[in-house]
């Protein structure tokens, strides 16, 4: 199903976006800095031709605009506009948590060094607005407008997720409600953005694309939230991490800020200089103990419910309905 929807889309996907990358006015090595981070060529320029990255966001986009009753391939500039903006924030978000590698390959700021690579993703965020800008070639001027209003709180909304998600790294108590705001902001909102920005581009009617954006927002907090999951207890099998990656980096995921709030215990291991293993494995079982993981299981479905009613009051129509259904559940098929 998955698969199907990838090869519908992802062709036109890709021309679009390339078409706006090469609108940049061209200077040495500005095109590699575009081009590298959307997986088109490699380190010295050479075509590459695998895409970063599973283009959830222009895939929810594109359905959310058919599933709404209109033409997907009127979206395309929409949808080429919030993965030119995802990949801008990646390019920024490496740089600020200092990663060495993203999708197997070595960071734009890794190769090329910080000042070069904030350019280029500072370059990548005006590209989307580029791309937006063709919208108006088969959508109603007034509907652009929203969308254009959409784009820019989203961006408001990311930055202020990036800036608390930073925050909490030195903030010394972080409540789950203040986590839940956070990847609000940083994970959800550009997923909500996708099927509103869709929807509005499909039906031009905005009480019904709400209804598809709380789908958006739900379904993101609800796949942060089990991503925390398998961050702690997930098959390093199918993760491709080993167990308890997000104990080892003390990441202030959603089980352990839970557990932070309910056990001593977890506090003091905490708050030991370096883990070890016997530490990580303590801090497992402490999690275990006071019911983190059904905790953070049952708010995870929680906020999958809410999404799939929201989708429900968006009345999807067609094969598109039904594929946006099954992206849902697959985007959470990946084992504990």
């Amino acid at each position: 199903m998955i698969q199907d929807i990838a090869q519908r889309y992802f062709g036109a996907l890709d021309s679009e976006m390339r078409h706006v990358v090469a609108t940049a006015p061209a200077a040495p090595e500005f095109d590699l800095l575009l081009q590298y981070p959307l997986g088109w060529v490699d380190e010295t320029g050479q075509p590459f031709n695998k895409p970063t990255g599973k283009r959830i966001r222009p895939m929810v986009l594109l359905l959310c605009c058919e599933a709404a009753g209109g033409d997907w391939q009127h979206a395309l500039p929409a949808a080429a506009a919030v993965e030119l903006l995802h990949n801008f924030t990646l390019l920024h978000d490496d740089i600020q948590d200092n990663s060495l590698t993203r999708h197997g390959r070595p960071t734009v700021w890794k190769v090329w060094g910080r000042a070069n690579a904030i350019n280029a993703g500072d370059a990548l965020f005006t590209l989307a607005y580029v791309a937006l800008h063709q919208l108006g070639a088969n959508t109603p001027s007034e509907v652009v407008l929203k969308i254009w209003g959409v784009f820019n709180d989203t961006m408001l909304a990311l930055t202020r997720g990036q800036h608390l998600d930073m925050r909490f790294e030195r903030q010394k108590n972080v409540g789950v409600d203040e986590y839940i705001s956070m990847i609000g902001g940083k994970t959800a909102s550009l997923l909500g953005a996708c099927a509103h920005i869709g929807a509005l581009v499909g039906s031009h009617d905005a009480e019904r694309a709400a209804h598809f954006r709380d789908f958006g927002i739900n379904l993101g907090i609800a796949f942060q939230i089990h991503d925390d999951i398998l961050g702690i207890w997930g098959d390093p099998k199918v993760t491709g991490k080993s167990a308890a990656t997000d104990i080892v980096s003390k990441k202030k995921s959603l089980p352990v800020l839970y557990g932070l709030e309910n056990s001593p215990t977890l506090k003091t291991i905490y708050e030991r200089p370096k883990f070890k293993r016997d530490d990580v494995r303590e801090a497992v079982q402490v999690l275990d103990a006071i019911g983190a993981r059904d905790f953070t299981t049952q708010l995870e479905n929680d906020y999958y419910d809410r999404a799939l009613a929201a989708l429900e009051r968006a009345q999807p129509q067609g094969a598109a309905g039904v594929q946006l259904r099954a992206l849902a559940a697959w985007l959470f098929e990946r084992a504990y």
